[in-house]
């Protein structure tokens, strides 16, 4: 007959499968979770509508090209009618317009949900050139001339409109829907007697008009009663000689209204791409100019749309502390990496911890039930012993010791299993006593 062999190594890789697979649970469980706080790696490009071909946020839109595509994102430039079409296209989840050039007072939250702001990035003024008598700053005076306020769908149209409605000079004025370089053109061949310009000075249309010996420039003097009407305009001022020195263009101090031109994105627009852009706003926009100092823009006001979160972090500690130091993809990676690994190693440290000691309760367990029995087994011989049932108190206890003998032990645990045979030996002693007793009786 061949000796029984103790299966030692198959226990404790059983019973370490039985912990295991609970705890691996958990961290699966984990890593699920935090996989869908994980954003997925940001696009290799986006668009971002700007406005018309020959206008001052195409031109703007350009050095964005040339900033990200330093960092291997391509941003495509798609020209639009202006900041009204620009919040269209943006509102539109048909559209692939993610980010977009908008004009201070084009629109807001209300009117388009969804939307959140990166912050303004300059002043554009509202120019109104015209030939002629001189205005005083009374738009009335416009009432019933061709006047060129942009085309349907730009801020500028939207600006002008409201601007002559509230001087009550809309009608019987005659509105051209020349815009831009086009609308120059027309002020300075005199088939308009005005046009209203919205962007930053050194837009070649506006200078253009600037530099035009014929034309003159409305400076606003009432501006706190336009801005208390219009929160979103602030009052500017273009220093006399700010356009040429030597020229002295312009001959004094001109008072401008100017909404701010801002960045507004998509509230799913990818966080890394943000900060990115966030980083090429300070870049562009950072230095002075000829109506503001530098550090004054990019700037958190936002009147119109809510300010994203990402935004607010730049605005309040500047770019994501990876990105002052990494490259923006291999900061980008381990960002990610880095939101997988907390809440996993946060599960893995206690699941380390406890792991050792569930696998001791398991097997400790297994001892325990067997003890449990053999007590069972030992208050039933003493209290209620019946030498009818020998047989079954002898088969009970042969099979405790058995399985005792024969079930697979970790070599840690192997005294307490000799220690449990040794007790069954001394109940067994007792059941033998007990019936030799009995049988002298």
């Amino acid at each position: 007959m061949k000796p029984r062999r103790i299966r030692l190594s198959q226990l404790s890789l059983r019973d370490l499968v039985v912990v295991a697979l609970p705890l691996l649970a958990l961290v699966v469980a984990a890593f699920w979770i935090a996989l869908h706080f994980v954003k997925p790696a940001p696009p290799e490009s986006f668009v971002l509508a700007t406005g018309r071909a020959d206008g001052a946020y195409h031109a703007m839109g350009k050095r964005y090209v040339e900033a990200l595509a330093r960092h291997g994102i391509r941003v495509v430039l798609k020209p639009s009618a202006g900041s009204v079409e620009n919040l269209q296209q943006l509102a539109d989840p048909g559209s692939d317009v993610e980010v977009a050039f908008v004009q201070g007072g084009t629109g807001d939250a209300e009117d388009y949900p969804g939307l959140v702001s990166l912050g303004g990035v300059y002043y554009e003024p509202v120019w109104i050139f015209y030939r002629g008598a001189t205005l005083q700053d009374r738009l009335r005076g416009l009432r019933g001339k061709r006047i060129a306020i942009g085309a349907a769908g730009s801020g500028t149209r939207r600006i002008a409109t409201q601007l002559l409605l509230v001087n009550e000079a809309w009608s019987p004025t005659r509105i051209d829907d020349s815009g831009g370089d086009e609308a120059a053109t027309a002020l300075l061949r005199g088939r308009v007697d005005a046009a209203m310009l919205v962007g930053p000075p050194d837009n070649p249309a506006i200078r253009r008009l600037l530099l035009a010996p014929d034309v003159k420039v409305l400076s606003f003097e009432r501006t706190p009663a336009y801005t208390k009407v219009f929160a979103f305009l602030a009052p500017v001022t273009l220093p006399e000689g700010a356009i040429d020195l030597v020229h002295d263009v312009p001959d004094h101090d001109v008072v401008l209204l100017a909404p701010t031109a801002s960045l507004v994105a998509r509230d799913t627009f990818h966080p890394a791409l943000v900060d990115l852009l966030m980083e090429a706003m300070a870049e562009i926009h950072g230095g002075s100019g000829a109506l503001h100092k530098a550090g004054e823009f990019p700037t958190a006001r936002s009147a119109d749309f809510p300010l994203s979160a990402e935004a607010q972090r730049f605005y309040k500690s500047g770019p994501p502390l990876l990105q002052r130091y990494m490259p923006f993809w291999a900061a980008t990676l381990l960002d990610r990496v880095v939101v997988m690994l907390v809440p996993l190693i946060a599960v893995l440290l206690p699941v380390i911890r406890f792991a050792p000691d569930l696998y001791r309760w398991r097997i400790r367990s297994r001892i325990y039930r067997w003890y449990g029995e053999l007590k069972i087994l030992e208050l039933e011989i003493r209290d209620r012993f019946d030498a009818a049932h020998m047989a079954e108190y002898r088969k009970r206890l042969d099979s405790l010791d058995e399985r005792a003998n024969t079930r697979p032990i970790p070599l840690a645990f192997v005294d307490q299993v000799y220690t449990l045979r040794t007790h069954i030996d001394l109940v067994r002693g007792v059941l033998e006593r007990l019936a030799q007793t009995r049988e002298r009786e």
